[in-house]
């Protein structure tokens, strides 16, 4: 990387730091409660979320679900890892105990829940008729349909006994509060991790229109369970009465950070939202456009400017090689770009994995595509392959940090410079 290509690393370094819960989770915890406490919880941070809340709390009964890798050393608290994005068997069996966990509270016990991005593969519990493999190939056509992730999320509830407010039922009447780490565009409890502990309107009906509208076909099981008395908790349900969400970190405090840090250094930093959704090949080209643009408008002696977004973005698979959003957004950038002095970028997932992949995402900047020539592989077959971790691996442009034990979303910077 040249200077500006490992600022952008810093950048995208700050903006993990910032959501780590080891420094922002105990500030939202209660006193301990009296009696009886039980942890659960389930996402790529929640491990890391239980690590905190021991440290503030001691030891503690409980069960969290994270991804194989991202388990941490928690005292009371069990830790499973499990796969992620597809579920697989220690998820399942994980899921199952830990419903008959919370099913052993009482009126006078309190459960805290730990949710974070991941949750929606970690927590598995078919519905009646729907078998495991199933539910991971339903799971795997939604990740190749480029269907937003929150319509993923609603055909995940309605296949599942522990999404949309079930494992709050599961707790009822004990109380509970369930800590959050978004990473949803727009912040929406009700689909960070699909809302095991959150009402939700949607309707049976919903979810087979959105596996129509992708075109994901679908076994007759599947189809017969969508046909099902209703399994998801509307938000009136009684028995959300005694919960309270929080969102305690989320993609705007990471932008946030990164964007003082590069204002400290000099850059006018232009915010372009931290919800962005889309197809990457196509919000790369829109993002190309705006820097270029840019460029061309700034003179000598000018601030350098840093465009700033978050958000999920989504690959339509087309191909069969192997990438994600942040490469791809990368890759699609660089050939729009087309090797333009002055103008160098960064995207990442903050939890460290990008699509399936154990990269964060990759950098780029005026002299990828001249060295991906140099090196033998040709930028736009590597796109319409979708296989740009393949491509940043070749001229050594990925970001690889290993777990980050956090997930606040997707982290993309620019940074334009006359």
């Amino acid at each position: 990387m040249n200077s500006t290509e490992t600022f952008l690393r810093q950048l995208f370094d700050k903006a993990v730091e910032v959501a780590d819960p080891m420094r922002s989770l105990a500030r939202f915890l209660p006193e301990r409660p009296k009696g009886r406490v039980i942890v659960v919880g389930a996402g790529k941070a929640s491990a890391r979320m239980g690590e905190a809340v021991e440290a503030a709390w001691e030891p503690c009964e409980g069960l969290v679900i994270t991804r194989y890798g991202y388990g941490r050393p928690c005292r009371g608290i069990e830790i499973v890892e499990a796969a992620h994005p597809v579920p697989d068997e220690n998820g399942l069996n994980a899921t199952a105990r830990m419903l008959e966990l919370v099913k052993t509270a009482g009126e006078g016990d309190f459960v805290l829940a730990l949710i974070s991005g991941g949750a929606s593969a970690l927590l598995v519990a078919p519905a009646e008729g729907v078998t495991l493999a199933e539910k991971q190939a339903v799971n795997a056509a939604l990740l190749a349909s480029g269907a937003p992730i929150d319509r993923m999320n609603t055909v995940r509830k309605h296949l599942s006994h522990v999404k949309g407010g079930q494992l709050a039922a599961a707790v009822y009447p004990a109380r509970m509060l369930s800590l959050l780490i978004s990473d949803m565009p727009g912040d929406d409890p009700a689909f960070i991790g699909s809302g095991p502990t959150v009402g939700d309107g949607s309707t049976p009906d919903d979810a087979l229109a959105i596996l129509n509208q992708w075109k994901i076909d679908v076994p007759a099981s599947v189809r017969a369970a969508l046909a099902a008395p209703h399994r998801v908790l509307a938000p009136s349900d009684p028995r959300l009465a005694r919960v309270e969400n929080v969102i305690y970190a989320a993609p705007k405090q990471s932008l946030a950070a990164a964007a003082e840090l590069a204002e400290r250094a000099g850059y006018d930093v232009r915010l372009l939202g931290d919800a962005l959704e889309g197809e990457a090949r196509e919000v790369a080209r829109a993002q190309a456009e705006l820097a270029l643009d840019i460029l061309a408008s700034l003179r000598p002696g000018d601030r350098p400017v840093l465009l700033l977004s978050g958000g999920e973005l989504t690959v339509t698979r087309r191909g069969n090689g192997v990438g994600g959003p942040n490469a791809e957004f990368c890759l699609a950038l660089a050939i729009a770009l087309k090797g333009t002095d002055g103008i160098h970028a960064i995207a990442c997932d903050t939890d460290g994995v990008d699509g399936a992949a154990e990269v964060a995402g990759a950098v780029i900047g005026p002299r990828t595509l001249n060295v991906a020539r140099a090196t033998g592989v040709d930028p736009d077959l590597a796109l319409a392959a979708n296989d740009a971790h393949s491509f940043f691996a070749a001229i050594d442009g990925q970001v690889v940090t290993g777990p980050t034990l956090t997930n606040v979303n997707d982290f993309r910077a620019i940074s334009i410079c006359r």
